[in-house]
């Protein structure tokens, strides 16, 4: 086992390093590249939401009572919302092939597109007999505007999941190599270097997966599997520091090894059972950890034991920034929750496969 990336728990923001091979810090158009992700349940539960709304006003206009309001309403979504979807979906589909065209370029189709379902819900609305008139000009103006403000919304959105400056990751960076860690990990490997050299190699091998992974590009996401292979690496040093007073039991569900996180995500929650359990206590403390999948969901446990009338300690910040991560990139499907009790702080976590 090899430990990985140590965050503090309280002082990280749990986003990617991005310091490239180069040494230098840059930007990474990850807003631009998730700028067509209209495949998440959230975003479109939002999006028909956002142009129901707009219908719903627009029908307002030249009616006096409720129930004219009503039927207007009801005739417009009838083409309205099918061709809504027809926008999500295309451009679901197509978002590899969006994703590549220049900033101007993806503007140009995602209105384009706009206009052209614009154009589909007029003509379904002309199948039914519903319009006595043909507003094809309207009807593609306001698709077009109407897909352009979702656009906006989607690359707020991208942009949101992402450090806005270098400045920001440079401290991301910083605060990922704890000085204290680092010191403590040398220290072991120090003391095993003649006793047991094996034992000290491992701890060294495991201090390089360390500077790896806090040096390396991130990726969008990443298994969860790989994750708790880094959570055990991770542990694996902590347990030559702590000895016996660090317990961890594991309840491990292969099948929920494909789901997928936000990189460097477990790990820190990990390390806030071990600081905030194991470390105050002389006792020690029992970390438990499982995975396992019910269906289209993997529901992942961390749980510690935490010395009696200590309760629970922090600011909440990295806790905070694990649920907005797991929100961007999962929306509506993630849940995070988090309960003391009996002594015990619990963390549950369900992301879909």
């Amino acid at each position: 086992m090899k430990a990985m990336t140590s965050l503090s728990f309280e002082d990280s923001t749990l986003h990617g390093s991005l310091l490239p091979e180069g040494g230098e810090l840059t930007p990474q158009p990850l807003a631009r590249a998730r700028m067509f992700d209209t495949c998440h349940v959230g975003v479109v539960l939002r999006v028909v939401l956002f142009v129901e709304a707009v219908v719903g006003v627009a029908a307002m206009f030249g009616t006096g009572q409720v129930a004219e309001w009503l039927l207007r309403f009801s005739l417009l979504t009838g083409g309205v919302l099918p061709a809504t979807l027809a926008w999500l979906i295309v451009v679901c589909l197509l978002k590899a092939r969006l994703n590549r065209l220049t900033l101007a370029l993806q503007w140009g189709a995602g209105m384009a597109l706009g206009a052209v379902v614009g154009l589909y819900g007029c003509g379904l609305l002309a199948l039914l007999g519903l319009l006595h008139s043909l507003p094809w000009g309207a009807s593609a103006a306001s698709g077009a505007l109407l897909s352009s403000v979702v656009l906006a919304g989607l690359v707020w959105r991208a942009k949101a999941s992402t450090p806005a400056a270098t400045a920001a990751r440079l401290a991301e960076l910083q605060s990922r190599i704890r000085p204290h860690f680092l010191f403590n990990t040398l220290n072991s490997a120090i003391a095993l270097v003649r006793a047991e050299p094996a034992k000290a190699e491992a701890v060294l091998e495991d201090l390089s997966e360390l500077f790896r992974h806090a040096l390396a590009d991130p990726a969008e996401s990443v298994t969860l599997g790989q994750e708790v292979a880094l959570a055990q690496r991770y542990l694996a040093i902590e347990k030559i520091r702590f000895g016996d007073r660090l317990q961890v039991k594991w309840r491990l569900d292969p099948l929920a090894d494909p789901a997928r996180l936000p990189p460097l995500l477990l790990q820190p929650l990990v390390e806030n059972a071990v600081m905030h359990g194991v470390e105050p206590s002389a006792r020690g403390a029992q970390i438990k950890i499982s995975t396992h999948r019910r269906g289209s969901m993997v529901v992942i446990k961390i749980s510690n034991s935490t010395p009696a009338g200590m309760g629970t300690r922090g600011h909440g910040l990295a806790l905070a920034n694990v649920r907005e991560r797991l929100l961007l990139m999962h929306d509506v499907q993630s849940r995070f929750k988090t309960v003391f009790k009996d002594g015990v702080f619990h963390v549950r976590l369900e992301v879909p496969v």
